[in-house]
């Protein structure tokens, strides 16, 4: 079990993954904004409220 010890602070160093989850979050917050960007740029386009039109007027008309 000797030859086990002298690898202790190799396995302690990746076990120590404190900060982990906030980065994480950090990037998981980064692509939500991204996305909603990228939403937000699509449907102000006049392009998408015409599809977005025609799909209610569809749907209104049934």
């Amino acid at each position: 079990m000797a030859f086990l010890n002298q690898f202790r602070p190799l396995r302690e160093s990746f076990e120590a993954d404190d900060g982990a989850a906030t980065a994480e979050y950090a990037i998981a917050l980064l692509a939500a904004a991204g996305f909603a960007g990228l939403l937000v740029t699509l449907l102000t386009s006049e392009t998408a409220r015409g599809w977005l039109s025609n799909i209610i007027e569809s749907a209104l008309s049934l």
